[in-house]
This record gives C-alpha cells, sequence and structure tokens, in this order.
C-alpha cells in the first residue's frame, strides 16, 4: 500500500510535472504565435512600403522621362536660338560695312560738292553748268541720306533682335538650369 501512495505520489508529481510544462510549452506556443503574427503585419507592412516605393520609383522614372524629352527639347530650342543669334550677328555685320561704305560715299559725294562749288565761284557760265551739277549731287546725297537712314533703321532693328535673342538665350539658360536642378533631385 505505501508502495501504490508513493506510486500514486509520484504518478502526481510527473503528473503536476507534465502540466507544468505543457502550461510552459502553451505560453511558449502562444509567444511563438505573438511573434508570428507581429512577423506577419511586420511583412504586410514591409510589403506595402515596397509596393509605395515601386509605385514612387515608377512615378520618379516617369518624371525623369518627362524632364530628359523636355531637357532634349530645351537643347533643341537652344541651339536653335544660338543659330539664329549667330545669323543675325552676321546681318548686323554686314549692315555695318554697309553704313561704313554708306558713310565712305557720303564723304566721297561732299568732297565732290566743295569742288563743284570752288568751280562754281570762278565763272558765272560755269555756275549754272555746275549748278545743274550741283543739284544732281544733291540728289545723290539725298539719296545717298534716305540709304543711309534706312541702313541705320535696320542696324536699330537688328540691334533689338539681338537683344531679344540674347535675352531669350538667357530665359533658356535659366530654364535648362531649372531642369537640370529638377532631374538632379529626381536621380537623390
Amino acid at each position: 500500500m505505501e508502495a501504490i501512495k508513493k506510486k500514486m505520489q509520484t504518478m502526481k508529481l510527473e503528473k503536476d510535472n507534465a502540466i507544468d510544462r505543457a502550461e510552459t510549452a502553451e505560453q511558449q506556443s502562444r509567444e511563438a504565435n505573438a511573434r508570428a503574427d507581429k512577423a506577419d503585419e511586420e511583412v504586410r507592412v514591409l510589403q506595402k512600403k515596397i509596393q509605395q516605393i515601386e509605385n514612387e520609383l515608377d512615378s520618379v522614372q516617369e518624371q525623369l522621362t518627362s524632364f530628359n524629352i523636355e531637357l532634349e527639347e530645351k537643347e533643341v530650342s537652344l541651339r536653335n536660338a544660338e543659330l539664329e543669334v549667330s545669323t543675325l550677328n552676321k546681318r548686323v555685320q554686314l549692315l555695318e560695312e554697309t553704313l561704313e561704305k554708306s558713310e565712305e560715299r557720303l564723304k566721297v559725294s561732299t568732297q565732290q560738292l566743295d569742288e563743284t562749288s570752288q568751280v562754281a565761284d570762278e565763272t558765272e557760265r560755269q555756275r549754272k553748268s555746275l549748278e545743274n551739277q550741283t543739284n544732281l549731287d544733291d540728289d545723290k546725297k539725298s539719296v545717298l541720306e534716305t540709304e543711309l537712314n534706312q541702313t541705320r533703321s535696320q542696324l536699330t532693328e537688328s540691334e533689338k533682335n539681338n537683344e531679344e535673342m540674347t535675352r531669350k538665350i538667357g530665359v533658356l539658360e535659366s530654364a535648362l538650369e531649372q531642369a537640370e536642378q529638377r532631374v538632379n533631385e529626381g536621380e537623390r
């Protein structure tokens, strides 16, 4: 009977130990399940973040493509503007040369007029003849002055066009710098 009591006590101890181990295992299982749930939640959060980052990456890539296209368009516009400025500079140079020639012709015409006036003072008869020549020279002078005024007007217009093109180039360079800045910020 004593042996049975001991056996019963031993079995009761084993049962209590088994219950304690079971409770400990259940507690560990609950903790493991909680950790697994937390890990699953973290995985879901990370997947959402990955999805957001992928969406942002797509958006940034689209913006980069758009900026690259804009940059290429600005570069084409800049090249066209530079070509136009170069053309206008050549035209201004030609107009300046024409102006110099016109001024030289005016100087020559003025000298001829002076010579004609001196000859007219020598004789009365030659005065009438030379007066006609002077009138012709005056007409030439008027024509030359008209040409000079037109040339000056063209030069002024060319200078205005040159200034406008210089301003446009400045605006384009500023826009280009802003586009490059946005592209650089987009790459970050």
